[in-house]
């Protein structure tokens, strides 16, 4: 196929990819609504349909044993959702202001989700020990926040640790109900959903493969072909997500939308198609991206300061009331 075919198909599969993926994530909003979602488990998943694009790129790769740009779609991703979070976030907002409590229910999960990742794709232990691994924590983290705060509150009556769990959880909910908020899904935002799914699909894949010839054509490296181009292309959502979001001052909201993402890709798009396609030997260059994202999250995780990022209740806002000093870090 002539580089200008391919190159005008990724230039079409992206931007339909990528409008199609926020059709999806829409309704798919609207039908978690209807159905009685919490706003945590509706943030899961908005999340996981915003992924849409990078997750179909990565299986697609996979699939085709292009395990340098499967992995590298997933954690080159994963690194600049973490730079749209704390980098440019906090740019255009000045600072950004965070529950601590949502930073440590988030960011316990999401480093533990990055340290699984680095010793799979390291090969230290095998793709289906990572899977399980991650499984192990991302679904009582998901049901958790499916249970919700008020419900989580009204059993926390025997441990400390289930009542800031509650805790936790409520502060998440009340950030994400004032930036989600859906209409009640109807029959036809099914099949919309549907439709925009296979869409998304059907694009992405087109997206991917034609990225890949055009770096076989021009002799770039597969992973920078999915590290860096596909990584950032399918990333663009969640970082104008992020903007918006720390612009508006719900520093939480992005945080959380950010580490669910980012553990969905590894899950989805890493961890369940390697079980069954296998992730290839370990290279220098998937070795040097799966380090680059485990120091991402870890670092700020030590440092929540280090780029405007203050841990605590969120700034006061004209729609919030003030907090009280105590609560601040």
């Amino acid at each position: 196929m002539p580089v200008a075919v391919d190159f005008l198909v990724f230039l079409a599969g992206t931007a339909v990819s990528l409008g199609a993926s926020y059709l999806l994530v829409t309704r798919l909003e609207r039908i978690g609504e209807r159905i009685g979602l919490s706003e945590a488990l509706l943030g899961v998943v908005a999340a996981l349909a915003g992924d849409a694009p990078e997750i179909t790129a990565a299986v697609t790769a996979l699939a085709e044993h292009q395990n340098k740009v499967g992995a590298g779609v997933v954690i080159g991703s994963n690194v600049f959702n973490l730079a749209a979070l704390l980098g440019l976030g906090a740019v255009v907002a000045g600072a950004i202001a965070l529950h601590r409590n949502v930073v440590l229910l988030g960011g316990v999960v999401g480093v533990w989700v990055a340290a699984v990742c680095l010793v799979t794709v390291l090969g230290l232990i095998p793709v289906a020990a990572g899977l399980i691994g991650v499984l192990a924590v991302l679904v009582p983290y998901i049901v958790v926040l499916g249970a919700g705060g008020a419900r989580l509150r009204r059993f926390a009556v025997t441990r400390r640790w289930e009542a800031w769990l509650a805790v936790a959880v409520s502060e998440e909910e009340e950030e994400l109900s004032e930036v989600i908020h859906p209409r009640h899904g109807r029959a036809r935002d099914i099949a919309m959903a549907a439709a925009a799914l296979v869409i998304v699909v059907g694009a992405s894949v087109a997206m991917e493969r034609a990225a890949t010839r055009l770096g076989t054509h021009f002799g770039i490296p597969e992973i920078v072909v999915g590290g860096v181009v596909l990584a950032a292309v399918t990333s663009l959502p969640n970082s104008v997500a992020a903007v918006y979001l720390a612009a508006r001052g719900r520093g939480a909201a992005m945080l959380s939308t950010t580490l669910n993402s980012n553990a969905l890709n590894v899950t989805a798009g890493l961890l369940v198609p390697a079980t069954i396609t296998g992730l290839g030997p370990p290279s220098a260059q998937s070795n040097l991206i799966a380090v680059w994202y485990w120091r991402s999250p870890s670092s700020r995780s030590r440092s929540p300061t280090a780029t405007g990022v203050s841990a605590g209740r969120r700034a006061p806002s004209s729609s919030a009331p003030t907090s009280s000093s105590s609560d601040r870090c």
